[in-house]
């Protein structure tokens, strides 16, 4: 049986829970200063009574800011802090005046006199509702930010998906353009049975794959079996000149990857290593680890590379490009795609990608 490992909250994650509890903290860590310093200072415990009266003034009045100030953050900036120096002056008075009438009334013989004692208060309640009203507005501006910042990583995961999405589409049109082409060549032909043969596995080959999402990604075990699908259709065409091969090692079965990633691979290999060739071509594929990655080869014993015979990208401009874009909307940098020829002839391409099961995934989210 496993354990879900708990996921702290963000402390932000509910904005009026997190305010009352700064709130709170903030002025009893007020309180526990001033008081700790009368204390310090040899005053009698008496004199605390200012202190806790100070205290409950200053968090009842920046209750009240609060709520200006919540206003205020909607008006313009000239606005906003015009108003709010205006409202932390007043509150400083409101502050002042309540300590030195507090301490006036504890102290009556007291050679202090009222407008120096309130010129003192007014001094020290301005730098202290000065400094919550930063704070305040600081952690304000990085609520905003943070908002902004998520918005915005929305909007480009959608951008993303958006993309993915139509590089996955891209494959359908030619994909059934080839295939249905070789079915009306048949049917021209008046090879009915190869006909309805090819027909029926196009359609398995369409269900299995129309399952998934565009974006959605699939194991490369059930990328395997598409391939398989795939090459029973083109082998209605070439018979015993198309011949494949697949290498998949078991500790990368279940590795992650987008859905049809391998298929143009395979559709290139088919018309440019079996099709020209009369004795036609084997076609390899091979998936192993690298470290943390995954790497898989799709390879043929066709022409490869030369300046008689150079493979462009698919006819309707997908393949190659369409798979590095694919791979670089999936992983960023965290992939390398080469192409190149083979020694003593054929082509391959090699793909490295980081190695993600679906076990993985799930303990990610």
């Amino acid at each position: 049986m496993s354990v879900t490992p708990l996921q702290a909250e963000p402390f932000f994650a509910d904005k009026n829970r997190a305010f009352w509890n700064l709130q709170t903290l903030g002025w009893l860590g007020a309180f526990l200063l001033r008081a700790s310093s009368t204390v310090a200072n040899g005053q009698p415990l008496s004199s605390l009574v200012p202190v806790l009266i100070s205290t409950v003034t200053g968090y009842s009045v920046t209750l009240l800011m609060a709520v200006i100030f919540r206003l205020l953050l909607r008006q313009r900036p000239i606005v906003t802090w015009g108003v709010s120096i205006l409202v932390i002056l007043v509150a400083a008075g409101m502050c002042a005046f309540i300590d030195s009438w507090v301490f006036s009334t504890q102290n009556r013989g007291s050679d202090t006199a009222g407008l120096q004692l309130f010129l003192g208060a007014a001094y020290l309640s301005t730098t202290l509702l000065g400094a919550w009203s930063a704070l305040y507005y600081a952690i304000n501006f990085y609520l905003t930010v943070e908002q902004q910042a998520d918005q915005l990583l929305h909007l480009e995961t959608q951008a993303s998906s958006a993309q993915l999405a139509m590089l996955r589409y891209q494959l359908n049109p030619h994909f059934l353009f080839n295939t249905l082409n070789s079915i009306s060549t048949l049917v021209l032909l008046k090879e009915t049975d190869r006909a309805n043969a090819m027909l029926s596995r196009l359609s398995s080959f369409l269900r299995y794959t129309l399952i998934n999402e565009p974006t959605a990604q699939v194991t490369l075990e059930q990328e395997v079996e598409t391939l398989k699908l795939y090459l029973d259709i083109e082998k209605m065409r070439f018979e015993h000149r198309l011949q494949s091969v697949f290498a998949i090692d078991s500790s990368v079965s279940q590795a992650r990857l987008p859905s049809l990633l391998l298929q143009p691979l395979v559709e290139n290999a088919i018309k440019y290593a079996v099709a020209p060739k009369e004795e036609g071509a084997e076609i390899t594929v091979t998936a192993q680890p690298a470290g943390e990655n995954v790497r898989i080869v799709v390879s043929d014993t066709g022409p490869g590379l030369n300046e008689a015979n150079v493979r462009p990208n698919l006819s309707t401009g997908v393949g190659l490009a369409n798979i590095k874009d694919r791979l670089f909307q999936a992983y960023g940098e965290r992939h390398s795609f080469d192409a190149r020829s083979t020694p003593g002839g054929g082509f391959s391409v090699t793909i490295e990608m980081p190695l993600v099961t679906e076990e993985q995934t799930k303990v990610a989210a």
